[in-house]
């Protein structure tokens, strides 16, 4: 019988190859979700029991997407996902970084303590999101997940986007409708990645934005 780490093992490899240190990083972070997850509502609790698929892989899926990009932005990171997952894998990364944005104070406190344990390459800013872009820049990648409607992302993101950096936002199967919603307000280049671990999912790769006058 495989062990529950090669079972893993399998499942990453699946999405996007990692080492053996990357895994057991992933596996020390799950440990430590599952326990402070007694404490505080980090996700929804009827996803817990499948929190490699739910959530790990999916978190992993966006990274593999971008994998060269080393200055990320998470909006509104919550549990961790994807932000510390990418943390955890820029690990093996020069200069990779992570600035997880998350104004509750009790998920920012688990979120520092996240990157703390397995060593991830990131820094907490328990700030409003809106506040963040006035106070951090220098990226190429932002990433959020259930955050958001992709009107308010944009409008979060524009002056990040605007020094160059590409957004990945994670949606479920209502997408369409935001993308014609936000393209009442907003020009930009749209890339629609299938979700490999939920078919009702999608990453939307969004570039070149500008507001409409």
């Amino acid at each position: 019988m495989p062990t529950v780490s090669e079972l893993n093992t399998h499942k990453l490899n699946a999405v996007f190859p990692v080492s053996r240190e990357t895994l057991d990083r992933l596996e020390h972070f799950v440990r430590l979700f599952e326990k402070w997850s007694r404490a505080i509502n980090l996700v929804a609790p009827s996803t817990l029991p499948d929190i490699w698929n739910r959530h790990i892989l999916d978190g992993l899926q966006l990274y593999a997407l971008n994998s060269g990009a080393k200055r990320w932005v998470d909006l509104g990171s919550g549990g961790g996902f994807p932000g510390v997952i990418t943390a955890i894998l820029l690990l093996e990364t020069d200069g990779g970084h992570v600035d997880l944005i998350e104004s509750n104070q009790k998920k920012a406190a688990f979120l520092r303590q996240a990157l703390l344990e397995t060593g991830a390459k990131g820094a907490v800013h328990a700030v409003r999101i809106e506040e963040a872009s006035q106070k951090l820049n220098g990226y190429n990648a932002i990433s959020a997940r259930a955050v958001a409607s992709l009107d308010a992302l944009l409008a979060y993101s524009a002056d990040w986007m605007a020094q160059g950096a590409t957004a990945w936002f994670h949606k479920g199967r209502d997408y369409q409708t935001e993308i014609e919603k936000a393209r009442g307000g907003w020009d930009f280049d749209l890339v629609k990645h299938p979700g490999k671990v939920d078919a009702d999912s999608i990453i939307l790769e969004i570039s070149n934005l500008s507001r409409r006058n």
